[in-house]
């Protein structure tokens, strides 16, 4: 006989019912994998230190089978690897990265980045994570030593997105999937363009440039402005929702931009949430360098239904989500201090990864779409930091 009682259920049924319910969510969990980038965070020498930690790892959505990927790239200390996405059949989109000490001394006297030839090279490759074969598709027909954001053509297998950094300048370009054929899709060689998105269906693409939203044809031709209105001077980074109806991006002020969204066609502005205080960057390091932070940017759910993203409510930074008629959610509840970073969503759209620091420790951790059930991945460190995290469903 159980000598307490919850509500006429006995307390040791409830401990066995709840750890039922734990091992079921986290079998779900283990079909799932989650590609992210780990790296030192407390070298006081600052972010190239840091930086040349990065490693590109993988992990079950349950905490299990962490592995590093893409690791035997790096050939002196100066090399690292970030986790950049995931290619439809399976492969691992990783960023091969290397700068020299020298340029970085440079960069901080300067307190500006110069990723010319010599000094830097950034390459986004496409990484076999079972046999560590390596595919740069950036190295054919080269244009760039800079060359960020490789991602899938929409519709088409042969045709493959990208960012390179050309003259200072970043493009949106297209080449064929290999590698073969690169073309620039922006308006013009003036004006840094990027955050480039093509749209579902594959016939039109969104990008920022010089802080400005626009739409444009396929072929980077017929490009207009979402908002004529000479006020917004500040949009950043669109994104297409998965059902390609809507247009999602950042409006407002430098690090005072809040969500808004558009019609395909670019009409109907409107602005959805208010991040409150939030400068919509996250730090990952203890001793913040130049521009050491990185852009919070909110994501669409797999449905189109939800767009998550993080604000300032109180002293925390928290995880939210906004429908596209304007219904707010808070989906965690923290105390003080705490910062939620990095929401992603899987294909299922079932479960939500996102990063959590709190009194200075990091992790990424994984809950259900709503943000219960919210479990640690990664053990919670001081001196590292796990950012970017990408879904991936293991096949059976």
């Amino acid at each position: 006989m159980l000598a307490k009682t919850v509500c006429g259920i006995g307390i040791g049924v409830v401990l066995v019912l709840a750890g039922c319910q734990r091992s079921q969510r986290m079998a779900n969990r283990s079909q799932y994998l989650i590609g992210y980038t780990d790296m030192k965070c407390d070298d006081p020498r600052g972010q190239f230190y840091n930086w040349r930690t990065r490693r590109a790892v993988i992990i079950r959505a349950d905490g299990t089978g962490r592995r590093e990927i893409g690791g035997s790239w790096i050939s002196d200390e100066n090399h690292w690897t970030g986790f950049g996405g995931w290619w439809p059949d399976g492969r691992a989109v990783i960023g091969l990265a290397w700068e020299s000490p020298e340029n970085y001394a440079w960069e901080k006297e300067h307190q500006t980045f110069r990723m010319t030839e010599g000094n830097w090279l950034l390459d986004s490759c496409l990484v076999d994570i079972h046999t560590g074969t390596i595919l740069n598709l950036a190295a054919v027909e080269r244009v760039s030593n800079y060359n960020a954001g490789l991602k899938p053509w929409p519709g088409d297998p042969n045709r493959v997105t990208f960012a390179p950094l050309i003259n200072g300048i970043q493009h949106p370009f297209v080449m064929d999937i290999d590698g073969r054929n690169k073309k620039d899709l922006s308006s013009g060689p003036e004006g840094f363009t990027y955050g480039c998105s093509v749209s579902p269906d594959g016939m039109h693409i969104a990008y920022n440039k010089s802080y400005l939203v626009y739409i444009a044809d396929k072929d980077g031709s017929n490009p207009h402005r979402v908002d004529d209105d000479p006020n917004h001077t500040f949009q950043f980074i669109p994104t297409w929702s998965p059902d390609g109806r809507w247009l999602h991006f950042l409006s407002g002020q430098h690090y005072k931009c809040h969500p808004h969204i558009v019609r395909a066609d670019g009409t109907g502005l409107r602005k959805l949430a208010d991040r409150g205080d939030y400068s919509g960057s996250f730090e990952p390091l203890k001793c913040p360098d130049f521009h050491s932070d990185g852009s919070d940017l909110p994501t669409w759910s797999p449905d189109s239904k939800w767009i998550y993203y993080t604000a300032k409510v109180g002293e925390s930074v928290e995880l939210m989500r906004v429908s596209t008629d304007g219904q707010v959610q808070q989906l965690t509840h923290s105390k003080g201090g705490t910062e939620h970073y990095y929401p992603a969503l899987s294909s299922d759209g079932k479960l939500v990864a996102f990063g959590v620091r709190r009194n200075g420790y990091s992790a990424l951790y994984v809950a259900d779409a709503d943000g219960r059930g919210a479990t640690a991945i990664t053990t919670p460190t001081f001196d590292h930091v796990q950012t970017y995290p990408y879904w991936a469903t293991l096949t059976p």
